[in-house]
């Protein structure tokens, strides 16, 4: 097999194509969710693993797949050098292995539960539906980033909760997994600045395509800050103070980020995301353990 052959063939093309780094938001979702349900792990860590599992590189990784195959075309613009564009990944062999991999997600699945199957097969249909036609949510910024924050973040952290309480979430958990949901979908505006020039040509309507660079950037710092404040109200309300007060300390530390993204969103968007998210994921860990509370405490 000569050497081109070899690396269209190799499983790291493929581990590529799935997106490693993509896989920790959900797979920090699902610990949530563990965490949140107040539930000990005792002889629950295979299926908690199982669930890691579900969550990153098979659900996750589905919808890289989906997405790289049909973005094909708007890749050859902004990522040539990605699998499928490039051809290291050749022929019709991105959608079967999108197909492969939502096969073997199901059946993993199906070790979780009712409600934990319910949630993947949710994910599942959201990952076709955000890139496949006709329905292609992705094609329009507010839909698709709507549907990328519930999956990244709500539907993994019912899925943790579910399936340490073998039920379905209490109504307390699935609010806080939907606000940190709708705050994702500021996150996901950041990862379209990247590539303004590409969806303009392709006629995919991502926020800054829709609103400008300057008032997306706005915008998504808007709709990652609320969802904060609502949590921290509600920790109040619940009487978890010191946990409130930590989220609070964090939003503050994002609101400073957030300033210095302003100034140059287009350039500084890789720089939030490693810094601002980071602070926004910690507070979302702190929720988790303020439920915890709440559920020992009654």
């Amino acid at each position: 097999m000569n050497s081109t052959a070899a690396q269209r063939s190799s499983p790291l093309v493929v581990l590529e194509l799935l997106k490693p780094i993509t896989w920790f938001p959900p797979m920090w979702a699902l610990g949530c969710g563990v965490v949140s349900s107040g539930v000990s792990a005792g002889q629950r860590w295979p299926l908690i693993a199982v669930g890691v599992v579900l969550a990153g590189p098979m659900v996750c990784g589905t919808s890289q797949a989906v997405n790289d195959w049909y973005d094909r075309h708007v890749d050859a613009i902004n990522e040539p050098d990605r699998p499928i564009p490039s051809g290291r990944i050749p022929g019709n062999w991105g959608f079967l292995i999108a197909v492969i991999w939502t096969a073997l997600s199901l059946l993993l699945a199906t070790l979780l539960g009712r409600w934990g199957f319910v949630a993947a097969v949710v994910g599942l249909v959201l990952a076709w539906a955000y890139s496949a036609p006709p329905i292609r949510l992705k094609q329009n910024g507010w839909w698709g980033n709507a549907a990328c924050g519930l999956c990244y973040e709500g539907l993994p952290w019912f899925t943790g909760a579910a399936v340490m309480s073998a039920s379905s979430p209490g109504w307390r958990i699935v609010v806080i997994a939907l606000l940190y949901s709708v705050g994702a979908h500021g996150i996901m505006t950041l990862n379209d600045f990247k590539s303004v020039e590409g969806d303009k040509r392709m006629g995919i309507d991502s926020l800054p395509v829709l609103l400008g660079v300057g008032n997306a950037a706005r915008f998504a710092c808007l709709v990652m800050a609320l969802p904060q404040v609502a949590v921290v109200a509600l920790l109040l309300v619940w009487q978890r103070p010191v946990y409130a007060g930590v989220v609070g300390a964090l939003l503050v530390a994002q609101l400073f980020l957030m300033a210095h993204f302003l100034e140059s969103p287009r350039e500084r968007a890789p720089w939030y995301n490693g810094t601002g998210i980071s602070c926004y994921v910690v507070g979302m860990l702190v929720s988790a353990f303020a439920l915890a509370a709440i559920r020992v405490g009654g």
